[in-house]
């Protein structure tokens, strides 16, 4: 059941993200990538600055900060390789 709910919460978040991008949604499959990656990589930038979450808003607001900087970063990594 946790993996689950991991699931839909890096699936919002992935979606919530690329709105906020203006990314216009990449799809389904794409936005539960980002929203997964993003949960781990806020995880470890909320850990590195001394923050904590919890709860289901908690998870929610770490996903999607994680999954925007996931965002960013492969932005500046593609403008620079084109």
């Amino acid at each position: 059941m946790a993996l689950l709910w991991f699931l839909l919460i890096g699936l919002a978040a992935g979606w919530l993200a690329s709105q906020i991008m203006k990314g216009g949604g990449s799809g389904l499959g794409s936005d539960l990538i980002m929203g997964v990656i993003g949960s781990i990589l806020g995880g470890f930038l909320f850990g590195l600055l001394g923050l904590s979450a919890s709860g289901l808003f908690g998870s929610l607001v770490t996903a999607t900060v994680g999954a925007i900087v996931l965002i960013s970063g492969l932005r500046l990594i593609n403008r620079r390789r084109f």
